[in-house]
């Protein structure tokens, strides 16, 4: 039987704007919008960030109620990761705050930024394991996978949370994943069991993905990362985004639930 894989999305981020591209989803009726059409594409899951009026990234708990809200109306069968992304505002005691308050099923955090506060970071992950929730570590670099490897070796990290996203490629400066990037973060993360999904910046975001799905990995797309098409042309929307990485991944004989809706 063919491996299944799995995409995500993560369609707003905690940095870009209408500048970068206008389908952008900032408001709570875009985001719940662009859940339905990338659910419809083929999504399992949504990676969420909300914003405030300004437009600046947010871990408001009263806005992630509102927007899981809408989202549960429009796509209810998709799942809701939140973001706990500092995005150089929050403090790790803000983000256990934001887990504690919100009780999210699910989570993406950074061990890279739990490390400013590892007294804390310990008290967080205790936390989210008692309420259930799904940790998503998010890993930029074989130091992270590293640190996530001591943590989970010292008990910081319970040893069930297994769930890692390898970032390749960067914001700022922009660097632009590439699929060699994806080797050091397996070398990396040898024996560790992981259970794990990359995200690319960039352009490249297809052909990382390909790289991903072939090694055994699953992938999240979306406009938090990259809003172009592999020839360099923006993409219509997140849902493109979506649909081109499910086509891809049954290109490769992968078994995907079908999309709900023919584009």
């Amino acid at each position: 039987m063919a491996r299944s894989f799995s995409v995500a999305v993560a369609p707003t981020g905690a940095r870009r704007s209408k500048a970068d591209h206008p389908a952008l989803p900032v408001t709570v009726q875009e985001i719940a919008d662009t859940a339905v059409t990338c659910f419809d594409a083929g999504a399992d899951m949504l990676h969420l960030h909300v914003r405030r009026s300004d437009g600046r990234h947010s871990l408001d708990v009263g806005q992630y109620r509102e927007a899981i809200a809408a989202v549960a109306e429009t796509a209810p069968n998709l799942a809701i990761q939140i973001t706990t992304e500092a995005a150089e505002i929050y403090d790790v005691p803000d983000q256990l705050a934001c887990l504690r308050q919100l009780a999210p099923r699910a989570a993406s955090v950074s061990v890279r930024e739990m490390a400013r506060d590892e007294a804390t970071a310990k008290r967080l992950y205790v936390h989210a394991a008692e309420a259930g929730t799904d940790i998503q570590h998010i890993l930029y670099s074989a130091d992270d996978i590293a640190l996530l490897r001591t943590w989970t070796e010292t008990g910081i990290v319970p040893k069930s949370m297994r769930s890692v996203l390898f970032v390749l490629g960067q914001y700022i400066p922009p660097v632009a994943g590439r699929p060699s990037d994806l080797l050091p973060f397996l070398s990396a993360a040898e024996k560790l069991d992981l259970s794990w999904s990359i995200c690319a910046f960039g352009r490249n975001e297809l052909a990382c993905a390909r790289a991903a799905l072939q090694a055994g990995g699953n992938v999240r797309v979306g406009f938090e990362n990259n809003t172009r098409l592999p020839d360099g042309r923006p993409a219509r929307d997140n849902a493109e985004l979506v649909a081109l990485t499910v086509k891809e991944g049954l290109s490769l004989g992968l078994s995907h639930p079908p999309a709900r809706k023919v584009a």
